[in-house]
């Protein structure tokens, strides 16, 4: 079993929303995701999405697109992302797809590995536009972490992955509430999204922070390659 990665797919089989009006990367995206999934993955590997995976608003708009999904090869674990505005309750979406499972707040196992995720939110440091609002969900966010690897380092697995959809530091991998909590617990791998473009380049950190290794994963940044994270 190999683990792969790849998140912000932003699929819109039933809305039909263009993703090119983001630059031309993103020109027929879809289907440059699709050929390269189907070419990369077996059916016994794992692919890890982290968030923001359909645009559509219900589930029922989304479900197009997480057909797309299973019927991709491998077996798969979703977690949250800003964008995913039609998640409903974990036991509806559990219900949907044996090869896809829905992580929030929690934990699955996959093999020896556990995969456990929430979606984050935004960094506090250097944030001048910080409301009230932010710190409720920044705080918030901070313990669904800790339920989310209180729930994997139980599991008992030899190897923990930690799904999240913003960055949980910036790119100088600066000390931050979450980077603190992960170095609680026996993390391997971080996995993160959300930012596409010049963007990733300029604030992603790539690299070891206290011998955890965090990666970011949007789809974009990854040229629509599923990224190996464990062979």
């Amino acid at each position: 079993m190999r683990i792969f990665a790849m998140s912000d797919l932003h699929l819109s089989e039933a809305s039909g929303k263009p993703m090119d009006v983001f630059g031309p990367r993103w020109e027929h995206h879809t289907e440059k995701m699709k050929k390269n999934w189907d070419e990369t993955l077996k059916e016994d590997d794992v692919m890890i999405i982290s968030g923001d995976v359909s645009w559509g608003l219900k589930l029922e708009e989304a479900m197009p697109d997480l057909q797309w999904i299973h019927e991709r090869p491998g077996r798969k674990y979703i977690t949250r992302g800003n964008h995913d505005l039609w998640w409903s309750s974990l036991t509806k979406m559990n219900s949907l797809y044996e090869d896809i499972t829905f992580i929030q707040n929690g934990c699955a196992v996959a093999g020896d590995t556990v995969i456990c995720g929430t979606r984050g939110w935004m960094l506090k440091q250097n944030n001048t536009e910080w409301t009230e609002h932010d710190e409720k969900i920044y705080r918030r966010e901070q313990i669904r972490m800790k339920m989310a690897l209180d729930a994997a380092q139980a599991s008992g697995a030899s190897r923990m992955i930690l799904s999240l959809h913003y960055p949980p530091t910036d790119y100088h991998g600066s000390d931050t509430a979450f980077t603190e909590i992960i170095e609680q617990y026996d993390v391997d791998c971080v996995l993160y999204g959300h930012l596409h473009g010049e963007e990733a380049a300029r604030h992603a950190f790539n690299g070891r922070k206290n011998n955890i290794r965090y990666r970011l994963m949007s789809s974009d940044y990854l040229g629509f390659f599923p990224r190996l994270i464990f062979g």
